[in-house]
């Protein structure tokens, strides 16, 4: 099976989940001649190398990666165009790798072009190629990536950042299976399977004016959005656990094993990066240790107090680590509640969807307010100046 990534004139190939390790060089392809496979390669023990995560990994154990699997298993010995969708490192090029290795088509190329990566005024070029001669600068006939994909997949990314120009030709291609190169009259013949996929709504592109109706129609065929990493939480220690054993690999050195507590900590952050950001939290674990170097930047104080308060020739228990950032995190959160709620304690229970008496516990355990003052160790600055005084 081979992969062709495309994100400038040159590029290189990558797999990985979410971006981190193998890479190799692309070879130039002669499109004259007959398309082969790449050889895999070989590691030391002259074993093929395996560069896509195990299907465990990809899809975890929760029930909305589950019926994803079921869905790409069905679509995946099809040709229908698939669309998608999901926040940034929720793991769609993995998925469209998936379905390639599993389709009808995996004997051809995977070909992956960013749509947001290439300036509008060369995509089309990148796309589709040119003859020579079609422009200044073009010396020689150039084949374009969706004849790369012939008999393969053609992966777009960031579809809904094509511009409407290019997006004609697109459809036009998708209608008949072919196409011209720039500078050149003739119709050529392709068939690739095309798989979208963007973080974006199209819908609201559409009514902006800024996507086609009609191609989005075309491409969404069959349509799969990929959870976020919050939304499978049963998935996070695997998945950490996955990405420690990768970086280790990559940077050639062992880490400390990952603690209950830790992992106990990694499964209840909300992680707005999701397997990307975990995948770089696993990453400074392993390159600088367990002092914090997982905790997100505004809790990362706790362990510098834990150090100043401490003994610094010796290690910070983990579970102590943990703890203050769980502790750090409720209290801005709780801080944050009462805001919304100026201060009104029950209502910010209601929002918290807990009860008042453990509302009022945890406000004093976090510093807010004082058992005797109306006011405690949240300042001015941390209520943002506000004037209202505590209130049922």
């Amino acid at each position: 099976m081979g992969y062709l990534e495309v994100l400038s004139a040159r590029s290189l190939n990558k797999y990985s989940l979410n971006g981190l390790t193998c890479a190799t060089s692309l070879r130039r392809w002669n499109p004259h001649t007959t398309m082969s496979l790449a050889k895999p390669q070989k590691n030391k023990g002259s074993e093929p190398i395996d560069l896509s995560p195990p299907d465990e990994i990809i899809f975890g154990r929760s029930a909305a990666m589950e019926e994803l699997r079921r869905r790409a298993a069905k679509v995946g010995g099809t040709n229908v165009p698939i669309l998608l969708e999901g926040e940034g490192g929720t793991g769609k090029e993995v998925l469209a790798r998936w379905i390639h290795k599993h389709s009808r088509s995996c004997n051809g190329l995977f070909v992956k072009v960013n749509c947001a990566a290439i300036p509008g005024t060369l995509l089309e070029s990148e796309l589709f190629g040119y003859e020579k001669g079609a422009f200044t600068g073009a010396q020689a006939s150039k084949p374009g990536r969706v004849e790369f994909a012939h008999n393969g997949t053609l992966f777009l990314d960031e579809i809904a950042d094509l511009d409407l120009g290019l997006q004609s030709k697109l459809l036009q291609f998708l209608q008949d299976g072919q196409f011209s190169r720039i500078g050149d009259e003739t119709e050529r013949t392709v068939e690739a399977r095309l798989i979208c996929a963007t973080n974006k709504d199209l819908e609201r592109g559409i009514d902006a004016g800024r996507f086609r109706a009609d191609l989005y129609y075309r491409i969404n065929v069959v349509r799969m959005r990929l959870p976020r990493l919050r939304e499978r939480r049963e998935d996070i220690v695997v998945l950490a656990e996955y990405f420690k054993k990768l970086h280790e690999k990559q940077f050639g050195k062992e880490s400390a094993p990952l603690e209950p507590q830790m992992l106990n900590y990694l499964r209840n952050l909300d992680w707005p990066g999701n397997l990307r950001e975990l995948s770089n939290s696993i990453a400074r674990y392993v390159l600088i240790g367990p002092e914090a170097a997982i905790l997100p930047e505004p809790l990362k104080r706790v362990t510098a107090a834990a150090q100043a308060s401490g003994d610094e020739t010796k290690t910070i228990p983990l579970k102590r680590i943990a703890k203050e950032a769980i502790r750090e995190m409720e209290r801005s959160v709780i801080l944050e509640a009462l805001l919304a709620n100026q201060w009104n304690r029950r209502k910010t229970a209601e929002a918290l969807k807990i009860s008042y008496r453990a509302l009022i516990y945890k406000i004093r355990d976090a510093g807010l307010i004082s058992r005797r003052l109306g006011l405690g160790t949240a300042s001015r600055a941390d209520i943002n100046g506000a004037s209202h005084s505590p209130a049922e």
